[in-house]
């Protein structure tokens, strides 16, 4: 399998995306503060704790720190795929397991404060999925755009050089698409020992 292909693997992306997430939370220490009231072993709480760290937050510099890191993570896909649907799907899967995970350990062992925060979780969930799906369609059509810009330069620059390679011979008429010393019709002389056109241009 080519390099290139393994990183188009969504089980590889996945992979990739979490680590980065993981590696940023490890960086700046970033804590949500999830609520227990309830008593749950330390390991649960651990584990609760570690999935909220993913995708919730409980300040202005948690929500900034949450969706800087997931539009970072939405540019792998984009890049690697260049196609809209394709990195919004692949995003939306990687944020629906922390989320599934979360909700799933939060009600389970601590159902209490799983219910009196399910609102604010929820509004929390919907903000931070709609960020990663514009950034991913956004910046996804951005590239796409960029790129067609770039296709449509250079096509337009081969076009410019076709036609200053494009001569006449003044002699005959007779139309080149090169710039010969002679014009196989008439024998006519175009160039020049130095290369010059003699020719005259259409």
């Amino acid at each position: 399998m080519k390099p290139r292909n393994c990183f188009k693997s969504k089980l590889v992306l996945f992979i990739i995306q979490i680590l980065i997430l993981s590696l940023f939370m490890l960086i700046f220490q970033y804590n949500s503060q999830t609520e227990f009231t309830s008593s749950i072993s330390e390991e649960r709480k651990s584990i609760i704790q570690l999935l909220s760290n993913f995708i919730m937050y409980s300040n202005r510099f948690g929500f900034m720190y949450v969706c800087f890191t997931w539009i970072l993570v939405s540019l792998i896909p984009i890049f690697i795929f260049k196609d809209f649907k394709k990195a919004y799907s692949m995003n939306l899967l990687t944020f629906f397991f922390p989320n599934f995970f979360f909700y799933v350990f939060y009600y389970r062992y601590s159902e209490t404060d799983f219910t009196a925060l399910f609102p604010s979780l929820i509004i929390k969930t919907i903000i931070l999925g709609i960020t990663i799906v514009i950034t991913s369609i956004g910046l996804s059509l951005i590239l796409k755009f960029t790129k067609c810009f770039k296709k449509e330069t250079k096509e337009e620059n081969l076009k410019q050089i076709e036609l200053q390679s494009k001569i006449t011979c003044h002699n005959c008429g007779t139309e080149f698409n090169s710039v010969p010393k002679y014009c196989y019709n008439c024998n006519n002389l175009l160039t020049n020992e130095l290369g010059e056109r003699i020719g005259n241009k259409k």
